[in-house]
């Protein structure tokens, strides 16, 4: 492997850099980068978490199309986490710094219309962001190919706390050359395997930024009319879900 400071050999070279390994050669679109970002409150304090009625450690999600997480931190804050710009054109990585105000008033509002009345003047005391990695089809995967020497994990979609320790444990099998439950795994690709690539531009960056536009629309729908809505069906079609 060479890099700018110099050269290292090893018998493999592991490649779980995520959606940030977008950059290196031959992987642009290996992965789409789709921003993820969140919140967290002031501390809310005893008598807004009494009105609130989340005593315990319990994280939620909210079950929108363009869905929030939320979490209590050990500090009595609320850290809640949504989208803001989906995805920017040629899978580049967000390099701004700040969160747009656009974004965390729109995170501070998901709050508001979640809690009501117990958080409606609630501050925001900090914001951040990154990106998460996501396969064309959607699935997360694991691979080693002993041709190349070129080991590789991931595609985990939001959910890599779980999946990447998984896939840690599963390349550590395959990369001794063990057979075992973990290597036996549906998401262990064969060696050479690679999962589908994403379209190049300008489909991949009209394709993202549709489905999140038919997802806004969908469920703007959903909460007007209470029922489920037709253009989220169009919307997982067009996403290859």
């Amino acid at each position: 492997m060479r890099t700018a400071r110099g050269d290292v050999r090893a018998r493999w070279v592991v490649r779980a850099t995520e959606a940030y390994g977008v950059g290196l050669p031959g992987q642009r679109r290996s992965l789409a980068p789709v921003n993820s970002s969140m919140i967290v409150t002031e501390p809310l304090g005893d008598e807004r978490w009494t009105a609130l009625r989340w005593a315990g450690a319990e994280t939620i999600l909210d079950g929108g199309l363009l869905y929030h997480y939320l979490q209590r931190t050990a500090d009595g804050r609320i850290a809640i986490g949504g989208r803001g710009v989906p995805y920017r054109w040629g899978s580049r990585t967000d390099r701004e710094g700040p969160v747009p105000a656009v974004t965390v008033d729109e995170l501070r509002a998901g709050l508001v219309r979640l809690f009501g009345e117990p958080l409606r003047d609630v501050a925001v005391a900090g914001a951040w962001h990154g990106v998460l990695g996501i396969p064309r089809d959607w699935t997360p995967g694991v691979g080693a190919d002993p041709a190349t020497g070129v080991a590789w994990a991931g595609g985990y979609v939001g959910e890599g706390v779980a999946a990447a320790n998984l896939a840690g444990r599963t390349l550590a099998d395959l990369l001794r050359g063990e057979r075992t439950a973990l290597t036996e795994l549906a998401w262990v690709l064969p060696p050479g395997a690679a999962p589908p690539r994403w379209e190049p531009e300008p489909l991949r960056f009209t394709g993202i930024r549709t489905v999140y536009g038919l997802l806004g629309l969908a469920q703007s729908i959903e909460r007007r009319t209470g029922r489920p809505s037709r253009v989220a069906a169009v919307a997982d079609r067009l996403a290859g879900r």
